[in-house]
């Protein structure tokens, strides 16, 4: 199995800066690997919410990660700036995987890609309903070309 090679700006189609703090760092002196989970969360749904289709406290549909998974190809650490890339590699009814790429600095290539799905839900029962098509329309921009 060959390994992937990491992937460039270009081809994300939103970003989010995001700043590293100290305790994101490990033992070894770079960021630990969970933290990568927690910026993909974070730049996904802030993304949402920068686009007026996530409110946390009253929103009748929320999104549950479902799955999550990622590719390492250079280190992160305090005091980087993260540039996370997202785009959506598939949108379904109810359903939206995405992927996200760190940057590191003002480096062209990720340090590291992870995919990250969603599944839209009813805040109260948790069971998945349809996305909305207002929150399609946003989704929609974010589709990967090609």
């Amino acid at each position: 199995m060959s390994r992937p090679k990491p992937g460039t700006r270009a081809e994300y189609t939103a970003f989010s800066i995001i700043t590293t703090r100290w305790l994101d760092n490990d033992m070894y002196g770079h960021m630990n690997n969970a933290v990568h989970y927690q910026l993909f969360d974070t730049a996904v749904n802030g993304h949402l919410i920068e686009k007026g289709i996530l409110d946390l406290k009253s929103s009748e549909r929320v999104f549950l990660v479902v799955e999550t998974g990622c590719v390492y190809f250079g280190e992160l650490a305090f005091p980087d700036v993260v540039h996370a890339g997202i785009r959506v590699a598939r949108l379904g009814g109810s359903s939206v995987h995405y992927e996200i790429g760190l940057f590191r600095n003002d480096e062209d290539t990720a340090a590291a890609e992870g995919r990250f799905v969603h599944v839209n839900v009813d805040r109260v029962t948790r069971r998945p309903v349809v996305i909305a098509d207002e929150t399609r329309g946003v989704l929609e921009a974010l589709v990967k070309a090609g």
